[in-house]
């Protein structure tokens, strides 16, 4: 999962930093020991499945791994074997590793906006050495052309305006639309507070794809929009699941907090009826 949520890195931030003061056991004194030495935002090395990768991030890889691999968010049935995948959001690449660990012979388009977290990403699909993946140095929007692109150097990076941003940078874009012209077996969407312009974008041809999910960021300070992503997903004829990504206010009604400039992150999940 491309976004690491803030207050996971509040959570980690010590214990990833401050070594032996607090650790992870099941991380930190098993595979991934080595992450204990690493401070954050730093480029390192990890084994994972016996290859060796590059990660932006020691903290968000942890969160992304356990996301993926432990509680397995994205898994599926496909009507088709060998499934076509579209992967917007992909980051260092373990959503495109997981993937194809259930789908080996699996047609992947992956699209990652961040330069230096792309230049990652095409390093790690290479240490697996798997074929029938595209990779696609652009942000998902809804129209072709370029954006300023804010990098937080982790799992955040997003077209929207971010005061935690570690560099900002312009980057190309394109229509998420011009890939919808053949069956999908699952679209992935995450894209840091961009889902609902491109869904609406493209909600004429969802008709092609079997199945959505999509990371809903609710921005701070402007007006909420999940009620019409939903509504784009029923008339695409989906029913779907919802799931707080993490509790970001824990009193709502008494005082709402915010992470990243978000006040609420959801995934949602989407099937045919």
């Amino acid at each position: 999962m491309r976004i690491f949520k803030k207050i996971y890195h509040t959570l980690l931030n010590k214990i990833v930093s401050n070594i032996g003061k607090k650790v992870l056991p099941q991380y930190f004194n098993g595979p991934f020991k080595e992450l204990k030495r690493i401070p954050r935002y730093t480029v390192s090395e990890v084994n994972l499945f016996d290859k060796k990768i590059k990660i932006a991030d020691s903290a968000s890889f942890l969160f992304m791994y356990r996301e993926m691999f432990e509680r397995e968010i994205y898994k599926f049935r496909s009507k088709n074997n060998p499934p076509y995948i579209i992967d917007c959001g992909s980051n260092i690449g373990l959503s495109v590793i997981y993937f194809k660990r259930c789908f080996p012979g699996a047609k992947i388009v992956a699209f990652e906006a961040d330069e230096e977290i792309f230049k990652i990403l095409k390093n790690n699909i290479k240490s697996f050495e798997y074929k029938n993946i595209g990779l696609i140095q652009k942000a998902v929007w809804n129209k072709a052309g370029y954006v300023e692109f804010y990098s937080d150097g982790a799992d955040g990076g997003r077209i929207t305006p971010n005061q935690d941003a570690r560099r900002k940078e312009r980057v190309a874009t394109v229509r998420l639309s011009s890939y919808l012209n053949e069956p999908v077996d699952l679209l992935k969407l995450d894209i840091e507070g961009s889902e609902v312009e491109v869904l609406r974008d493209c909600a004429n041809q969802l008709n092609t794809v079997d199945k959505i999910f999509v990371e809903y960021h609710s921005l701070a300070g402007q007006p909420q929009q999940l009620s019409e992503l939903l509504e784009i997903l029923q008339k695409a004829n989906f029913k779907y699941y919802v799931e707080s990504v993490c509790k970001i206010s824990t009193q709502p009604l008494y005082e709402q907090k915010t992470v990243s400039g978000y006040d609420m992150l959801l995934n949602i999940y989407a099937y045919r009826k």
